[in-house]
């Protein structure tokens, strides 16, 4: 499946699971598949929820630092790829 690059993780929560992407380019909305790869992370999960300053949101723009609920952990730098059917 093609890939697009959308941005990069800037921070990850252990706690609640939850990575914080700097959206680069294009956008992420809930329901988009995104794929987190780095050194040691590599998997794939559809967006189920979103969080921009602690409020819901339903899509994230460029230059936006979305918290995204994740189930495995990622790590800073690792680029975030919106999958495309």
């Amino acid at each position: 499946m093609p890939e697009q690059l959308v941005g990069t993780v800037v921070h990850y929560f252990k706690g609640p699971s939850v990575a914080v992407v700097r959206v680069t380019e294009g956008a992420l909305a809930v329901g988009d598949r995104i794929r987190f790869h780095g050194h040691t992370t590599d998997f794939t999960e559809q967006i189920v929820s979103m969080e921009v300053n602690h409020q819901k949101v339903p899509q994230a723009n460029v230059g936006d630092e979305v918290a995204i609920q994740v189930t495995e952990r990622t790590r800073q730098h690792d680029q975030v790829f919106k999958v495309t059917p």
